[in-house]
């Protein structure tokens, strides 16, 4: 049977321990033994020397290191998940009113299924083995390192007096250029890149080493929102839009049943004779408690809830009843853009579901403009998502590629997937009457799309100015603010007859492609 000392006992005891087992000593002992030396002689000497090392063995000797790696020597390996928790739970206990700290990082490998889908298992194994490798040689001896996931690893720091979030930020740094190298597999090199979270013990929500583990859990998820190699601490700022998130997950389900979430339609309009070429459909959320709740805030719960899907059931249902009431208006509307994620785009029924609805409403495919992100273009093999986006060009309908710029999309992408008309970001548009490098990108762009046949919209635009530079370098459509905001679909229908009525007394704004 075990007897618990008082923990104030055990903090005494750590402190005491600390400050004799730390680098100081190597100063301190050597002076020690001489002063005794001159003031005592040889008897004082020989009890500097039968003294050491029993005060050591009384603050635990070896077993002080040895109690907060588990498993042994770690650089011989990781130890399990089990012991990692353990290890995590005791420190934490442990640690509890002494003046030294801790961290504990979760890594893991970005883009993992990539990987698994490319090569074997036994490749994959040795991959795996190789970042472990790495992680324990970026780490310091004495850290705890355990595989905590099929790609992620947890790394308990050894307790230090000082520690803070610009040390754990520079070894998150450290360990990620580690994973960064490239890694020789059968004469293939494979690179890697990994997403580092980070909780320290004083921000560790509640109390046990499972709490602290999922801290640093929560930051990595954090982290991969930001996008691939990214760092994030754990914070209480954190923990609170976590909960947020959650409660959003909870709610998004009944939210989109009860049509709380519906498209908002922005226009756009052509740059020759500024009639509407047609509106994009945004997915907005009227909460009844909350109001409006911002797209950043409720897609990724949409997502994380696994709903994506039935959100793209829902924006085209209401986006092809939205084209049916604009022709019973007796409006030109000639098609309307729906956004479709790389989740989306995969889903082998996709191509079947559209063409139900197309028949289900009476509308040709290409009223229907499918808008994809650069960024699913550029990371797409030849693989469904290609097979399906093919198939809807053959449909009929138009594919529009969104946010062009950021995506890094190359010619031959464009060609495969069929893209009939680019829409240049925002960030390319924003203040390119002023701003003469903005312009030279902007023509190179517009040059690039009249070469290969494919049309051109500008996003975000937001001053006359914009849109007359546009207009002049043939752009040929362009949407903004500057052009009118999302609106509800009530709203269309006035803001259309508006729009028409003002073009009768508005002069055309001369294009370069008319001259």
């Amino acid at each position: 049977m075990r007897i618990r000392l008082p923990r104030t006992f055990s903090a005494f005891k750590s402190r005491l321990a600390t400050a004799f087992t730390g680098p100081q000593m190597l100063a301190f002992i050597p002076a020690f033994t001489l002063a005794g030396f001159w003031l005592g002689g040889e008897a004082t000497l020989v009890l500097i020397a039968v003294l050491v090392p029993l005060t050591w063995l009384m603050l635990g000797g070896a077993g002080l290191r040895g109690s907060r790696a588990p498993g042994g020597d770690q650089g011989k390996g990781l130890v399990g998940s089990d012991m990692f928790t353990a290890h995590a739970d005791g420190l934490r206990e442990e640690l509890s009113g002494s003046a030294l700290t801790s961290a504990i990082l979760a890594v893991e490998l970005d883009e993992f299924a990539v990987l698994t889908d490319r090569y074997e298992p036994g490749a994959v194994d040795r991959v795996l083995k190789a970042i472990g490798s790495r992680i324990m040689t970026a780490a310091r001896d004495q850290d705890t390192i355990s595989q905590i996931g099929d790609a992620r690893f947890g790394i308990c720091l050894e307790p230090v007096r000082h520690l803070d979030l610009e040390s754990c930020i520079q070894l998150s740094g450290r360990i990620q250029q580690a994973i960064e190298e490239p890694i020789s597999i059968d004469g293939t090199s494979i690179y890697m890149t990994a997403s580092v979270g980070f909780c320290l013990l004083g921000r560790a929500p509640r109390e046990t080493g499972r709490d602290w583990i999922n801290g640093s859990i929560a930051a990595l998820h954090e982290a991969q929102r930001r996008g691939p190699s990214s760092v994030r601490a754990y914070s209480t700022e954190l923990h609170s839009r976590l909960r947020t998130r959650a409660s959003l997950r909870d709610e998004v389900a009944a939210a989109l049943e009860r049509g709380q979430i519906q498209p908002w339609f922005q226009p756009q309009i052509s740059t020759d004779t500024g009639r509407v070429s047609g509106f994009e459909a945004l997915a907005r959320w009227i909460h009844p408690d909350r109001g409006a709740i911002s797209p950043a805030e409720f897609l990724p719960a949409i997502e994380d809830a696994g709903l994506l899907e039935r959100l793209a059931e829902v924006m085209i249902y209401h986006a092809f009843t939205a084209l049916k009431a604009w022709d019973a208006a007796g409006l030109h509307v000639p098609q309307v853009g729906v956004n479709f994620s790389g989740s989306e785009l995969g889903n082998p029924r996709l191509v079947d579901k559209l063409r139900w609805e197309l028949d289900r409403f009476d509308l040709t495919p290409d009223r229907l403009a499918v808008e994809i992100l650069e960024t699913v273009v550029t990371g797409s093999a030849d693989d469904s998502t290609t097979r399906n986006i093919k198939k809807l060009t053959e449909l009929g309908c138009r594919i529009d590629l969104d946010d062009f710029g950021t995506g890094h999309a190359s010619i031959a992408a464009i060609r495969r997937f069929g893209v009939g008309r680019i829409k240049i970001d925002r960030s390319f548009v924003m203040k390119s009457d002023r701003d003469p490098e903005q312009q030279r990108m902007i023509s190179a762009v517009l040059t690039m799309a009249e070469r290969l046949g494919i049309e051109t919209l500008g996003e975000g635009v937001e001053t006359a100015g914009e849109h007359a530079l546009l207009a002049q370098l043939g752009c040929d459509y362009v949407q903004g603010f500057g052009i009118a905001r999302p609106m509800p679909f009530e709203k269309t229908l006035d803001w259309v007859r508006t729009h028409e009525a003002k073009l009768k007394d508005t002069p055309t704004i001369p294009s370069r492609r008319a001259n």
